[in-house]
């Protein structure tokens, strides 16, 4: 089918992912920064490498990375934290003037006293006496007003670490990124300090910045929020001007998959990011198809036998694949000659039928004029994924999660 390579240095079993400002925030399923950053050195496209794109962004990470090593780069989410992630850690900001600010935060901090918080009203966030306790609340309101007092060029900053501490101190299971409730016996036991976390988070974030300045250069990233699976508006990236792509897509629909909708929801309520409690339904695969809008002979079988299981679950899978598949043929257009792909995909069990991504993304990729170069299999020792996943969204019924990641490289003809 198509040539699968197993080579352990890519596996990064020691190395330290939290790099740069990539310590900034925890996201579902990041790439580690150290596969983007070899694959930028390793398989640049011949020619020319001055513009990197990647359509399903998340966390910023090669956008982070193409910064570091001095190319331009565009990214693009429908995920509100995850465009507030990427356009913070792409950010060169003044690192005295941070100090400076967050000395002033601190002071703040110290002298806190529940009367002085002006906004207690919390109802933007859903259930809001169920997630957390009123105690919390004010202190993340009063954090929030504070912040709102520096200069708008460096706010952002901050709220990037309490984005991070509004989901740490709500009552949610932190190991798992769907919205789980603790069990009464934890939550006896659970007593978060808001303003240390934040004031921890801060100050891992300005170590981060600090490295990250060093590396300053003249290249520039920008972070939209178009849907590649419906179209990549030519006034941002015009037909045949992409270099190289380098992204990790979702794996599946996020509602059954990883749950980047509710994971980020404790953000983007707090902020009040727009579709903050719809976000999975408009995701890859969040509209339910009927039918496949592509044809394969790479995973036709494995859909099929999903389909004679479930097929309410097959209709699951071929509406994330469809959106795949047209995303696929969107960014195609953009890559210029000789440019390259390479797409670091899961192979994910649906119904305990195992769905090979990479054979069906190197196969889209080909039909649209793309030669398939190799693709290298890693184990994922340091990837942020939950332990399980329930693909059932039955309480309790979970299963193993992927343990192998697939890069496909792939050059345009």
């Amino acid at each position: 089918m198509y040539k699968r390579e197993i080579i352990e240095e890519w596996d990064f079993r020691i190395a330290d992912t939290k790099e740069f400002t990539h310590c900034y925030h925890s996201y579902p399923a990041m790439m580690i920064p150290q596969v983007a950053r070899k694959l930028m050195l390793d398989f640049a496209p011949e020619g020319k490498f001055d513009l990197l794109l990647d359509p399903y962004m998340g966390s910023g990470t090669s956008l982070v990375e193409a910064s570091i090593i001095g190319i331009n780069s565009i990214g693009t989410d429908l995920n509100p934290l995850a465009r507030f992630m990427s356009r913070v850690k792409t950010t060169h900001y003044d690192l005295d003037v941070i100090k400076s600010y967050f000395s002033e935060l601190k002071n703040k901090i110290d002298s806190y006293s529940e009367d002085k918080v002006i906004d207690t009203n919390f109802d933007r966030i859903t259930n809001f006496t169920f997630w957390y306790n009123e105690k919390c609340l004010h202190e993340l309101s009063y954090l929030t007003q504070i912040i709102n007092e520096i200069s708008e060029d460096y706010r952002q900053f901050f709220r990037l670490a309490l984005s991070e501490v509004v989901r740490e101190v709500s009552f949610t299971r932190n190991g798992e990124f769907k919205r789980y409730r603790m069990n009464e016996e934890k939550l006896k036991l659970f007593n978060p300090h808001t303003f240390n976390l934040f004031i921890n988070k801060t100050s891992r974030n300005i170590k981060g910045l600090s490295n990250f300045n060093n590396t300053k250069n003249d290249s520039v990233a920008k972070i939209y929020k178009f849907n590649s699976s419906i179209k990549i508006p030519r006034d941002i990236i015009k037909e045949n001007s992409v270099d190289m792509v380098v992204t990790s897509p979702p794996y599946g629909d996020s509602k059954t998959t990883v749950a980047y909708g509710q994971f980020s929801r404790w953000a983007n309520e707090w902020f009040e990011a727009e579709n903050a409690k719809n976000l999975d339904s408009l995701l890859m695969g969040g509209k339910l198809c009927k039918e496949e809008n592509f044809e394969t002979k790479s995973i036709q079988n494995e859909l099929d036998q999903i389909k004679e299981i479930d097929e309410k679950r097959y209709y699951e899978v071929v509406s994330f694949l469809n959106d795949y598949y047209d995303s696929i043929c969107n960014v195609a257009k953009v890559i210029r000659k000789g440019g390259r792909i390479c797409y670091v995909v899961g192979n994910r069990n649906v119904k305990g039928i195992q769905i090979p991504l990479d054979y069906f993304t190197a196969e889209m990729f080909e039909k649209c004029g793309f030669k398939h170069n190799i693709t290298i299999v890693r184990e994922i020792p340091n990837k942020k994924m939950p332990s399980k996943t329930s693909p059932s969204n039955v309480s309790g019924v979970n299963v193993n999660t992927m343990s192998n990641e697939f890069i496909v490289i792939m050059t345009k003809n």
